[in-house]
């Protein structure tokens, strides 16, 4: 009896043992969930700060009541298929503006395909209905060590070129480019200071009041981009680069029908032209179709080149505009002659004239060394025509 109650104690006690044990191993897990988020996600009211973990928005749409902030440490998912609608906000409520911010350090995961991109849209269909999509990135910019992002008031920049804000695939951005003034305009996307381990592929930004794509210095690579502007309301460039972006680009394809402004604004400081690091993209692959003659907007060139930046452009068709490459500044000329600000294999089609340039101080002179033509060049990969490559997920081309 006195060995049976020895054996009994002794099993109950391994069994306490193995419950205890189990018992802290959930525990630990629960607490090491680096999905856990104090985020509320209401599909009505998407809106506030993800602080922690991750927050999945997984089918249907989001309405977009307010600004959605992911900060450091926090990622946000998108699954293929959502579609995140601004609502309406009252006009000149500031405060009210809907836009989606990445913070220095958080995280975006955009999973569209090609049969079914994520879309980023507003309720009302017009050209500045909401802000847009903002990055802030750890990477090197021109303005300062860091600096801080003139919509979202996030700070960016810094020193890792590779750093990360997460991934963009297969994404339309729509009705973007709220105006809280005309100096401060959120554009469809907006890279401060993204750095090289970000993927950004297959993204539109349709119909947006201001630019379609802008990158504040860092390091991001960026393919298959579209821009598509047609509505009257539109008034700003294709894509703009400054305070020194060094990224690369390939296959974008860039169309406005309107009396929009330029192709490309390439700068690098307007504060000061010789401010390291220095805009020095390399952007292959490019068609830009513009208005033609019947543009009456003052600025009617593809691709204009200013205050310092270098740039290496390969495989470029223009189309439909009054001038190719427009050259200002000493420092942007000087590059010209030196060969670091230089575009091969350029495609003119329907342009009257194909270089203009100016030095600092106005006068002109002969930057037609900025371009080499071979009329075989494809651009975005079916000259000035809708890349195949664009099927499926973009509209309006």
């Amino acid at each position: 009896m006195k060995k049976t109650n020895s054996k009994l104690l002794g099993t109950a006690l391994l069994f306490a043992l193995i419950f205890t044990t189990a018992c802290s191993s959930d525990d630990d897990s629960t607490s090491d969930d680096t999905g856990g988020t104090t985020f509320v996600l209401d599909r009505e009211n998407l809106t506030g700060e993800i602080n922690e973990g991750e927050v999945i928005l997984e089918s249907g749409t989001y309405k977009l009541t307010g600004k959605l902030i992911v900060n450091a440490g926090a990622k946000l998912t998108i699954k293929s298929g959502v579609k995140i609608e601004a609502t309406s906000a009252t006009s000149g409520d500031f405060s009210a503006v809907r836009y989606i911010a990445v913070a220095q350090n958080g995280k975006i995961d955009v999973q569209g395909t090609s049969t079914n991109p994520v879309v980023m849209t507003a309720a009302t269909h017009a050209p500045g209905a909401w802000g847009g999509l903002v990055l802030c990135g750890n990477a090197p910019i021109n303005k300062g060590t860091t600096a801080s992002a003139e919509v979202s008031d996030l700070t960016y920049g810094g020193g890792d070129a590779n750093d990360s804000s997460g991934s963009l695939k297969y994404l339309r951005i729509e009705y973007s480019g709220f105006a809280y003034n005309s100096e401060k305009e959120f554009n469809g996307l907006s890279l401060f200071g993204v750095g090289s381990g970000t993927t950004i592929e297959y993204v539109q930004v349709h119909e947006g009041s201001d630019d379609g794509f802008e990158f504040f210095g860092g390091t991001a690579q960026a393919k298959y981009l579209v821009v598509s502007n047609f509505s009257e309301a539109v008034g700003d460039d294709l894509f703009d680069w400054t305070e020194g972006w060094s990224g690369t680009g390939e296959n974008w394809y860039g169309i406005r029908t309107n009396a929009g402004n330029r192709g490309i604004e390439a700068d690098n400081n307007s504060n000061n032209h010789l401010a390291t690091p220095i805009s020095n993209p390399t952007i292959k692959n490019l068609t830009l179709v513009g208005l033609g003659m019947a543009d009456t907007s003052s600025e009617t060139q593809a691709i204009k080149l200013r205050v310092g930046t270098q740039g290496q452009f390969d495989n470029v068709v223009l189309s439909n505009w009054k001038t190719g490459f427009d050259v200002q500044h000493d420092e942007s000329v000087d590059y010209v002659t030196a060969g670091t600000l230089a575009a091969k294999n350029v495609k003119f089609d329907n342009v009257t004239t194909q270089s203009v340039g100016k030095n600092t101080e106005g006068k002109t002179v002969d930057v037609s060394g900025v371009y080499s033509i071979n009329e075989n060049a494809t651009g975005a990969g079916n000259g000035s025509a809708k890349p195949t490559w664009a099927n499926g997920w973009t509209v309006g081309l």
